[in-house]
């Protein structure tokens, strides 16, 4: 996304608010909720720095999960503060951590060589004692970022919407700072997290453009799916579909109407219209393959008697002949 901003120069426009979705690969060991190809839908904001759009990005995740019903979701935040401050603090870091070194496993030995922070996001619960009493970010922010923060945490309160400081949240990756958060639940095992993001204010400028704050999130949609099927949800209900089967060229030419009419009616439906001028034989093949829930037969019959046949394709039930304005109540009341 940061690249695409910065080929498009969009970042000198002003505000930018984009989303994307899509198909996104990892190189690590697949496992459940962790899988090599996945698809993943996120929110990005750049040109903006104050706390306020930060609240507002999750916000919209958690209108999201209000609106699917998840319930045991927990919001889990800290701040990062400024990339000089983390400077110092890492150094705070790997000196309390050279100290413990016998204590570290193999993993967290690695880190404190390549990325110290990253110890702290350890899962061993070996190390939760030593973590636990490791120096605090918190106590060591610049004062921009200790009001950033505290500005933060009103919005979320205003919003009325709860969370957890979680002073061990640092995220995998090293560019992000102040704010940085992650939806949380305990239905998914060892893959808890189904939304993460967080502040990238120099992320566009290391990149090759110019100085730009940004701050975005992702979800993984195959694991809120996964979740949803944990707290046994459903998404809505499927569109009624309907097939369209016509014989003969007056009622081709019918049919185009009825379907306009319809689709009119019933904004929400899936219309297939065959147009293949085929034998009744081979429409409802079609429609068979298409899994429309229902057909509407226009033959001579029911052209006689300005009326149409509705077939259930799904179930037993018995075909019936109306008018179009009782198919669409019909229809209507599902």
């Amino acid at each position: 996304v940061v690249r695409a901003m910065i080929e498009h120069n969009l970042p000198r426009e002003g505000i930018q608010k984009v989303f994307y979705q899509g198909a996104m690969f990892r190189h690590e060991r697949p496992q459940k909720g962790r899988y090599r190809q996945f698809h993943q839908i996120g929110a990005e904001v750049f040109g903006v720095d104050n706390a306020k759009i930060d609240a507002e990005l999750i916000a919209m995740t958690h209108t999201l999960w209000q609106n699917l019903g998840l319930k045991k979701v927990t919001l889990e935040i800290n701040t990062l503060g400024s990339a000089e401050a983390r400077v110092n603090y890492r150094t705070l870091l790997v000196d309390y951590f050279t100290q413990h070194k016998n204590q570290l496993d193999e993993d967290s030995t690695r880190r404190l060589k390549t990325n110290p922070l990253r110890i702290l996001d350890s899962k061993n619960e070996d190390l939760r004692g030593l973590i636990e009493a490791a120096p605090k970010l918190m106590d060591h922010l610049d004062e921009a970022s200790a009001k950033h923060f505290e500005s933060f945490k009103t919005y979320l309160d205003c919003l009325n919407i709860t969370y957890k400081i979680n002073t061990r949240l640092v995220r995998g990756l090293d560019y992000y700072n102040r704010t940085v958060f992650e939806w949380t639940t305990t239905d998914l095992g060892a893959q808890g997290t189904i939304c993460a993001g967080g502040r990238y204010d120099g992320l566009v400028e290391q990149m090759g453009g110019k100085p730009c704050p940004a701050i975005g999130f992702a979800l993984g949609v195959e694991r809120l799916i996964l979740l949803l099927q944990a707290q046994g949800l459903t998404i809505g209900t499927p569109p009624l579909s309907i097939y369209m089967v016509a014989l003969g060229d007056k009622a081709q030419l019918k049919s185009l109407q009825i379907a306009e009419q319809l689709r009119q009616a019933l904004p929400e439906i899936i219309l297939y219209n065959d147009i293949s001028l085929g034998s009744f034989k081979s429409q409802f093949k079609k429609a068979d393959k298409a899994e429309a829930d229902f057909a509407i037969i226009l033959g001579e019959e029911e052209l006689n008697n300005n009326e149409v046949a509705i077939k259930p394709l799904k179930n037993q039930g018995e075909q019936q002949q109306m008018p179009l304005e009782d198919a669409i109540q019909y229809f209507k009341k599902g």
